[in-house]
Formats: structure tokens, sequence, C-alpha cells
């Protein structure tokens, strides 16, 4: 088992790195739609993974401020 510290640590990392990616995503579904690079997909489709992506985003972000809570405790 690892200590509750490391936990915290670990759980930290991976929800940034998971914010990283996510931004990532924004900015490349971002220019797929104003380029109107929609590859296979309809224009709707891609929208609404930007929209799916935003949500998710905003969850990470909030999970992340509760890991950086619960380790001031």
């Amino acid at each position: 088992m690892i200590s509750r510290h490391e936990l915290q640590d670990r759980a930290s990392d991976k929800a940034f790195a998971k914010i990283t990616m996510l931004k990532i995503d924004l900015k490349h579904l971002e220019e797929d739609i104003k380029l109107n690079n929609t590859g296979p997909i309809s224009m709707q489709e891609l929208e609404l993974l930007l929209k799916g992506t935003k949500i998710e985003l905003q969850v990470w972000r909030y999970i992340t401020e509760l890991i950086e809570k619960s380790n001031k405790e």
C-alpha cells in the first residue's frame, strides 16, 4: 500500500494530466470547427464533441479542486 500523501500526489498528478489533455483536445476541436475540418463526422457531431469536452474539463477542474482541498487536511 502507498501512503495517503503519495496517493494524494498521484491523484493530483493524474487530474492535472487529464486537464492538460482536455485543453489540447479543446484546442484541436475548436480549430477543426473553425476550418470546417469535420473528417468522417458531421459538423453537428463535432460541435457535440466540443460541448462534451468542455463539460468534461469543468468536471476535472472540480475534481482537482477537491483533491487540492483534501491535501490541505
